[in-house]
This record gives structure tokens, C-alpha cells and sequence, in this order.
């Protein structure tokens, strides 16, 4: 199927999905549940996408909340900007660092939010149509091979600077590496007509109107000075981006109240729980897991719906464990809470119980009921998350004045 018929079909869903999501009565998370979801608030967003079998999930959803903020500053049908060309810039930035620190940091298909913001600052940005990152035909995602063929080119440079200490280590292996971004996901678009205007990608990240100054992220660890700048430690943050760290409840209560001024939050959280099921439209954490059972495994980017779970806690609210920041702590230190995976949240609902769930737009498709979204819960949120990304205006007053953001 051809890329425009794939988005002819992304815009009905969503047309269909927001039609659900508008009403003002209770929705639910699939055909069969009895969780009774009331909107508290719901904003715009562009269509669902599929990163396909790649490890971009960090582009695709930091776009989306890009395209929702343009939509907030009055651009109503912005065009889709190119996950792929900020996948591109930042492997190019990426096997610099990498080389620069002797191979001693991580190098992969995964990166962090403030990634977007690098890669505009320095290169810019382009419309999908413009870039699409498919060659040859391809319809749909997969860099198992180009990671594969970019990591050995890598590692290959490190081995030979090894072998020829004292000596300078050349620069042919930067025209080597475009070359096989080339390869895999098309030519570097230097310049380019966009409806009927000749851009460059920085002159067309300026015609934007984005400051990418104004957005900050956010987390909360007890290990961090509250209310201070910290640095998230977690392999995908190879461009040293800086979090501000604050209380638990703060962190749910600057979601909460982002959402009901009109601006979306984008979300990094682990994905690997039980609770968590794309197919089922949910993520929670039940008190008792061992109700949930899984049958398959999710792949190793965790980039489709994954592993199919059943449980009755899909279909019927159970309780849930209540999250402390101690809990929460114990997750991150242990290693069970990982960097997974990169979200979009667009909403906030009230179950009929009484807990509050957040509407989150993923990058899977839309293959499951809520056509490409879930509904996440306060406490699934609150032991889950790795950090959040807003813009700063978004956040409240007296928080914002404890961060001394200005």
C-alpha cells in the first residue's frame, strides 16, 4: 500500500477515533470492557503512525508532540515533519560523540526527546513528504539491517584507531557513514520545494515558529535533589540532555494540569510490564499480576502491539498498586524500570472508580480498539515514567518558580 493511502486511512481512523473520543458520555478501552472512561480533557493530535520494526519510537512521538503544539499555536492542519530525517541527523551527531568518547557510550537506533530539539538547532527539519526514510519500494520501517551495517561501520573505525596508536585517525569515515544513511534511507535533503517555496531544513525549521528554547523535560527520582537539573541516566541519553527533577505528585499534577490548559505532554516510560497491553488499550499495574497471561514475547524495540496478554483486569477494573516514591525508586535502582519506550499523551480520563487515566497516542498503528491509542493509569504513570517533555509554559506557576524556569 503507498504511503498517501496509508494516511488517507490514518485520517479516517482518527476522524472516527476523535468522534468516539468527543462524545461526552463514558468510552472504553475495548469492545468487550466494562471500564468506563469520562473525559476530562482531549487534544488535537495529527494521525497515528507506525515506526514499523525500527527503534525510533523517541522521533515518532516527539514529532507528534510538535505537530499538537503547532496545532496549539493556531496551525490546524500542520504537515507531518520527517521522523526519519531526525533519525538520520542524529546518527550522524550520535557516531561523533561515539568516536569522540572511544566507544565508551552508547550507540543504537534509541534516543530521548531533547534529541528533536538538537537535531532542529544544528540541522533543522523537513516535512515527511519530503523525507520519508523508505527507499527502494519500502512501505513500511525496518532498520534491522541498516543498524546492523552503520554499527559495524563503527565499530570497525574504533578497531583501527586502536591498531594505529599515535597516529591521526582519518576523516573518510564520516562520508562513509552518509553514505550509508544514503543507502538505507535516501539521499540528505539539503534543499527542497514545500508547497510552492524553496527551503533549505534550517530555513524551514525557522518558517515553523517553534522555539525549541521553550520546551524543558521533567522527572522524578529520589536519588536527585528535588527541584534541581539532573541528567537522566539512561543509555539512549548520549546527547547528555538535563531533566529537572521534582516530588512524585508534582510530576501527575504538571501533566494534569498541561492537559487542561491545552498543551500535551510527551511521555518516555518502560513498556515491559504485564499491565501494559497496546492490544488491549490499557496500562495498569494490577496489585495482582499473576491474573495476567502472556502468551508471546514483544519484539526487541518494542515496536508492535506485542506479546498477547488476557486477563480479566483488561475488561474489569482491579486495584491497583498505589506508587510510592520509594517504589518507584526501587524500579529504576533494580533495573525493572527501563527506557523503553516513547509516548504521546493527548488527553486525561476519569474511570468510573475514580482513578484518573491519561489518553496516550503510540506509534503501533492502529491496529487495536482505540485505533493506535491506550489509556494509561495515574499509577501505572506514576511507577513507569521516565521523564516527561513540555513545553514550559505548560507547567504551573509555583512549580515553575521552584524550577526557576522563566
Amino acid at each position: 500500500m503507498k504511503k498517501h493511502q496509508l494516511l488517507g486511512l490514518a485520517l479516517i481512523f482518527s476522524g472516527s477515533l476523535f468522534a468516539q473520543f468527543g462524545n461526552t458520555g463514558s468510552i472504553k478501552n475495548s469492545e468487550n470492557s466494562s471500564y468506563k472512561f469520562t473525559k476530562i480533557a482531549h487534544l488535537d493530535a495529527t494521525p497515528v503512525q507506525s515506526q514499523g520494526f525500527t527503534g525510533t519510537c523517541w522521533s515518532f512521538s516527539a514529532l507528534s508532540f510538535f505537530e499538537s503544539e503547532l496545532m496549539r499555536m493556531g496551525n490546524k492542519n500542520p504537515a507531518l515533519l520527517s521522523e526519519m530525517y531526525i533519525a538520520r541527523k542524529a546518527y550522524e551527531s550520535k557516531a561523533d560523540k561515539y568516536l569522540r568518547m572511544d566507544g565508551k557510550i552508547n550507540f543504537s537506533e534509541g534516543g530521548a526527546f531533547h534529541d528533536i530539539p538538537y537535531v532542529i538547532k544544528h540541522y533543522g527539519i523537513v516535512p515527511e513528504s519530503v523525507y520519508t526514510g523508505l527507499v527502494n519500494g519500502a512501505e513500511t520501517h525496518n532498520h534491522a539491517e541498516l543498524f546492523n551495517v552503520i554499527d559495524g561501520a563503527m565499530q570497525g573505525v574504533l578497531k583501527s584507531k586502536d591498531g594505529t596508536r599515535g597516529t591521526a585517525m582519518s576523516t573518510n569515515w564520516k562520508p562513509a557513514i552518509n553514505g550509508i544513511l544514503d543507502a538505507y534511507l535516501g539521499p540528505d535533503p539539503k534543499e527542497f520545494v514545500f508547497e510552492g517555496k524553496k527551503y533549505t531544513p534550517k530555513s524551514y525549521a525557522s518558517s515553523l515558529g517553534l522555539d525549541m528554547d521553550d520546551y524543558v523535560s521533567i522527572t522524578s527520582f529520589t536519588h536527585f535533589d528535588e527541584y534541581k537539573k539532573c541528567m537522566l541516566e539512561i543509555p539512549d541519553n548520549w546527547a547528555w540532555g538535563e531533566s529537572y527533577n521534582v516530588p512524585l505528585p508534582d510530576m501527575m499534577a504538571v501533566v494534569e494540569h498541561a492537559l487542561k490548559e491545552g498543551y500535551t505532554v510527551a511521555w518516555g516510560a518502560d513498556v515491559s510490564e504485564k499491565g501494559f497491553s497496546f492490544k488491549n488499550g490499557l496500562g495498569i499495574v494490577p496489585l495482582d499480576p499473576s491474573t495476567i497471561d502472556v502468551s508471546g514475547k514483544d519484539n526487541k524495540n518494542f515496536s508492535d502491539g506485542g506479546a498477547d496478554k488476557t486477563s480479566n483486569a483488561f475488561v474489569t477494573p482491579v486495584e491497583e498498586i498505589k506508587v510510592t516514591p520509594e517504589l518507584r525508586q526501587l524500579g529504576y535502582d533494580n533495573k525493572t524500570t527501563t527506557d523503553d519506550h516513547g509516548m504521546h499523551i493527548v488527553g486525561i480520563y476519569k474511570e468510573d472508580n475514580g482513578t484518573r487515566y491519561l489518553l496516550v497516542k503510540n506509534s503501533w498503528g492502529t491496529s487495536n480498539y482505540p485505533k493506535g491509542y491506550l489509556y494509561v493509569s495515574e499509577n501505572y504513570f506514576n511507577l513507569k515514567t521516565i521523564n516527561i517533555y513540555l513545553h514550559k509554559d505548560a507547567i504551573q506557576k509555583e512549580i515553575r518558580r521552584k524550577l526557576e524556569i522563566k
